[in-house]
């Protein structure tokens, strides 16, 4: 399922091409997704004007002048492609099947932004002004935002007896962090995966909420991590995935300069984890 970095990568790729723009037309192709979708989301898109565009954990949101924000959820295989005349060049993935465009926006410019998935496991919904949005209510600070500190970090964290793996993909101590750069980050800071997570040092945190930092910020850099089916809006590659130092490398010599371990598997709440036995502590 695309992280964080994946998600923001497609919303930097959409914000030329949506924001400020007029949705002009509205092609719905299947009433649901992984939910319904809200039954006047065709009355409420068509005609409305895109004031900003946003991500939220790993959701995009698409704010209105109607007083509602269009939300989209990638899922496991949802991916989004631009085309259209006046905007650019862009690429056309032969593997990624018509029977699967769900939904059409075009703008006011006649460029299309198409919603494909595959598998259906995304969502397209309408939040409503003031309301509190079940898939939003209960989610943490933004790693990449301010209100995410280091003290924040190690207060959320005091006292679980949860492995510090298992403490970081709960969306409620900060939001938007999957499997990927859980495990990389972890490793930056040279902290074992299984370590009881209000046990760790306050110096410690400090370094892990850094290299948090750090890891999204080059996975995003990169354009995510291409692993199944994330693409760029462009329809290119992302290529963080050539700088993994831990995630999927089982077996592998670990990279940390002047460390002689090998890099391990394990399963931690049913999600794989990988790591260093000899520098991660």
């Amino acid at each position: 399922m695309p992280e964080l970095p994946e998600v923001e990568t497609v919303r930097r790729g959409l914000a030329p091409h949506l924001e400020g723009r007029v949705i002009a037309r509205v092609d719905q192709r299947r009433p649901d997704l992984r939910w319904p979708m809200p039954v006047d989301l065709v009355q409420m898109l068509t005609g409305a004007r895109v004031t900003g565009l946003r991500r939220r954990s790993k959701y995009i949101l698409a704010d209105l002048d109607r007083g509602a924000s269009l939300l989209l959820h990638l899922g496991m295989s949802g991916r989004v492609r631009i085309e259209g005349e006046g905007q650019g060049t862009f690429h056309r993935d032969t593997s990624i099947l018509p029977q699967h465009d769900h939904l059409v926006l075009t703008t006011d410019l006649g460029t299309t932004i198409t919603l494909n998935d595959a598998r259906r496991f995304g969502a397209v919904d309408l939040v409503r002004e003031g309301e509190a949005h079940p898939l939003l209510a209960r989610l943490g600070p933004e790693p990449l935002g301010p209100d995410f500190t280091a003290e924040r970090l190690a207060d959320a964290l005091a006292g679980r007896r949860a492995p510090i793996k298992t403490a970081l993909l709960d969306q409620r101590i900060v939001a938007g962090l999957g499997n990927i750069y859980v495990c990389e980050a972890l490793f930056r800071a040279g902290i074992h995966p299984t370590r009881a997570a209000g046990r760790i040092g306050r110096a410690r945190i400090g370094e892990l909420h850094r290299q948090i930092g750090e890891v999204l910020a080059d996975a995003i850099a990169a354009g995510g991590s291409s692993l199944r089916d994330h693409r760029q809006t462009s329809g290119e590659l992302g290529y963080f995935q050539h700088s993994f130092r831990v995630y999927g490398r089982e077996g592998q010599p670990c990279q940390r300069e002047g460390c002689s371990g090998i890099i391990r598997r394990i399963v931690q709440g049913g999600r794989s984890t990988w790591y260093c036995p000899v520098c991660q502590r």
